[in-house]
């Protein structure tokens, strides 16, 4: 039975600037020992998420997409390679009305749960993994969903973040993430709630998860982890809710968390006694 429970955000923090596992990175994760329940935690949906699970030799376990509205539980006995066990949903109608007025020129998505995205218009290419399809107004908010994203990719992040927190969202959780994107969720719904009911499901004590992200959307997980570590290449606002931060997603700054988590669970000593930058813990892993 796993120990402890290891929390990985994938773009940004386990796959480099362009979208690629390293061969460090990749060797880490694999040397990690049993003790370790690795949960992949992304806003990736699921077809996005699938291809780098089997990159990491992850076939078992669970995974975290679309920003904590759909956990997998993986499984190579299944026709797929997983089952959803748990996904989350709501109305979009009101805060995509909302949107349209406040962002009249962003592109939406609405995600079709391992299908693709009802979109739009078409989104730049490379940016959803699935199948697009152009669908009318009505069709993108006849259903319950368990994310929305918008996309306006002629604004800056900085431009983009003031127009959404000018809307005003409520009863929907959401993030922008580093380009002019954002995914709106069920409120209450975040990769630390799913994060939760993992936990809870494999019997991992509190004080013994990690976790580690580099974006908006890693700002609950990070909270919730015994120990939240921000890579190097997160915005400030992210690094200050860390107890740590390690180095850049493109200098694998990743590997040396994974090498004091070995080390730690193969030696018995606390995880803080291993790190590599000796942050002050608030807990004793």
């Amino acid at each position: 039975m796993a120990q402890r429970l290891l929390a990985l955000d994938l773009d940004g923090t386990t796959l480099n600037h362009m979208g690629e596992l390293s061969p460090r990175v990749r060797d880490a994760v694999a040397a990690l020992p049993d003790d370790v329940e690795v949960v992949i935690a992304t806003g990736r949906s699921i077809l996005a998420t699938t291809p780098v699970l089997d990159e990491l030799g992850l076939r078992h376990g669970f995974a975290v997409c679309a920003n904590g509205a759909v956990t997998l539980r993986l499984d190579p006995g299944e026709p797929l390679g997983y089952e959803v066990v748990d996904q989350v949903t709501f109305d979009p109608k009101a805060v995509l009305e909302k949107m349209r007025i406040a962002l009249p020129d962003a592109l939406i998505a609405v995600e079709e749960l391992g299908v693709g995205f009802k979109v739009s218009a078409p989104f730049p290419d490379g940016e959803l993994m699935g199948q697009s399809r152009v669908a009318t107004w009505d069709e993108l908010v006849e259903h319950p969903v368990t994310r929305v994203t918008l996309r306006q990719p002629e604004s800056s992040a900085e431009e983009f973040m003031e127009l959404v927190e000018r809307a005003g969202l409520h009863g929907v959780s959401y993030a922008v993430g580093w380009s002019a994107w954002l995914d709106i969720n069920p409120e209450g719904v975040s990769k630390a709630s799913a994060l939760e009911l993992v936990r809870r499901r494999i019997g991992v004590e509190p004080t013994h998860t990690v976790a580690c992200g580099d974006q908006r959307n890693d700002v609950e997980m990070l909270h919730w982890a015994a120990w939240g570590v921000a890579m190097g290449n997160a915005p400030d606002a992210v690094k200050a809710v860390a107890d740590e931060v390690t180095g850049d997603v493109d200098d694998d700054g990743l590997v040396p968390v994974l090498e004091a988590l070995s080390q730690s669970v193969r030696s018995g000593t606390p995880f803080r006694e291993n790190v590599a930058s000796q942050a002050t813990a608030r807990v004793e892993l």
